[in-house]
């Protein structure tokens, strides 16, 4: 997507340059020392969606929790091999100086104008993708970080410490959006909302639910008061499809869905799991056929990671048009939207934190909900989805927890949520594939090779295989 780098490069040109200022009156107008937020944001959000929820850390995460295969012989991604060099990227280039430094100076230049409105919006992006970041990698440089450029070497900050400051940023992010803006109204340049402040609030409430409810098993922290506070939270967050936070992509040349660009002839053979296509067809999900496009013999097959790979990779199922899938002869999936959060996410939330408060026979109606939420969302008959909610109806009596998180492996579908549900319940349970390159699933990102060079900190000697904090 040329057209979308191209932006955010420009960003990146005027974030960091400017003119030298001899005298005030020498000012060149084509070279502005600062950007307007409404420049600032439309990109923000492209990179947001494209390089990180369906970026290269979500393809990733989806091959681990084995929602998609690669048809490629081990050892490759898809059976674990990953080296600080591949996640270089990710860190040095998408999230620290394209998103990190950018979303600060949108903030920033907010605030000096009193626009709060772009200010509240801008902490709301910049606490999703923190959490992106300390998920993936643990400990990160975030205090200090910004002082690079004036010869700092940035220590890396704990990954507690790192989900306070979320929790406070979208504190800030909301009282911001409470508060009266001055300056341009949000509007066009905002691809998710479109300028509607009262959504962004719900998806930050939203938001703080899920963190909440991702220390729920972390070191000094309480499973029943991290529900109490996802709840309470809950209380306004989503109430239905119609604030999902997503981007739906124009579909034309160049503006491409980036599922629909991942899932290309050329991408390397991304197709769907066994492990994910099986769940599938034994509960007779009505979910399938959107989720999935049928292989060339006209059925749901999913490729068996670590085995060799198929001559013909088109007899396996594929991503569906709904998400962005390719399929040759519909180019649908290349107008798909991208979701940041969902109400079914939502419920699958509030779920989780009735189980630990009240027990399943409260959590069970809210656990139903949710399915048909998602099912909502793919317009699925409501004929069948009656039919599959009577059968799934009821949670598992020993586990229940491995029953909701079952069914939100299916709602999020493609997400880093189902990466970082497995880290920290469990669920579903996963085995190692076959011939992997590492004999576990790994439990993190390596640090960049880049960064290693360049600020080298203790952390980085952690191995892939050790927990992060939250997921002990």
């Amino acid at each position: 997507m040329k057209i979308i780098y191209y932006s955010i490069v420009t960003v990146l040109l005027l974030s960091f340059t400017g003119c030298k200022k001899f005298l005030d009156i020498n000012q060149d107008p084509n070279n502005p020392t600062t950007v307007q937020e409404s420049l600032i944001l439309s990109p923000i959000e492209l990179y947001t969606t494209t390089q990180i929820a369906a970026g290269y850390p979500s393809v990733t995460t989806a091959y681990w929790t084995q929602q998609l295969a690669l048809n490629q012989e081990s050892p490759n991604i898809d059976t674990y091999r990953i080296t600080p060099t591949d996640v270089n990227n990710t860190w040095s280039f998408d999230l620290y100086p394209a998103i990190f430094y950018n979303l600060r100076k949108l903030i920033s230049n907010a605030d000096q104008k009193g626009n709060t409105a772009y200010s509240g919006v801008g902490k709301v992006l910049l606490a999703y993708n923190l959490a992106v970041c300390t998920d993936l990698w643990g400990d990160i440089p975030y205090s200090q970080a910004f002082q690079a450029l004036n010869g700092t070497k940035p220590i890396y900050d704990s990954q507690e410490s790192i989900y306070k400051v979320i929790q406070s940023t979208l504190d800030d992010a909301i009282a911001k959006l409470n508060s009266t803006s001055s300056g341009k109204a949000i509007g066009s340049d905002d691809f998710i909302y479109g300028g509607n402040l009262a959504a962004w609030k719900k998806f930050a409430y939203t938001l703080k639910a899920r963190y909440y409810l991702r220390l729920s098993k972390a070191a000094g922290y309480n499973a029943a008061t991290q529900a109490d506070l996802a709840l309470a939270a809950l209380q306004n967050g989503f109430t239905s499809n119609a604030d999902n936070a997503s981007i739906t992509y124009a579909g034309t040349a160049k503006a491409e869905n980036p599922w629909y660009e991942n899932t290309l002839p050329g991408a390397g053979g991304v197709v769907l799991s066994s492990n994910l296509v099986n769940i599938l067809k034994t509960n007779n999900d009505p979910r399938l056929p959107i989720l999935a496009n049928p292989g060339s013999g006209n059925d749901y097959i999913g490729r068996t990671s670590g085995t060799a790979a198929a001559t013909d990779p088109g007899v396996y199922a594929t991503v569906g048009t709904f998400y962005g899938g390719y399929i040759d002869g519909n180019d649908s999936g290349s107008a798909a939207p991208v979701f940041l959060a969902t109400y079914a996410e939502a419920l699958f939330i509030k779920a989780e934190a009735t189980l630990y408060k009240s027990g399943a026979a409260a959590a069970t109606p809210i656990y139903n909900s949710a399915i048909g939420a998602h099912m909502d969302l793919l317009k699925v008959a409501a004929a069948d989805k009656a039919v599959y909610l009577a059968a799934h109806a009821t949670l598992d009596p020993v586990t229940p927890l491995k029953t909701i998180i079952g069914e939100k492996y299916i709602a999020d579908f493609l997400s880093l949520e189902v990466y970082n549900d497995w880290r920290r319940t469990g669920y579903p349970a996963l085995s190692v594939v076959q011939n992997a390159f590492k004999p576990y699933i790994p439990q993190r990102f390596p640090y960049p090779s880049q960064e290693i060079t360049s600020n080298p900190q203790p952390q980085q000697n952690i191995a892939t295989s050790t927990k992060v904090w939250w997921a002990n």
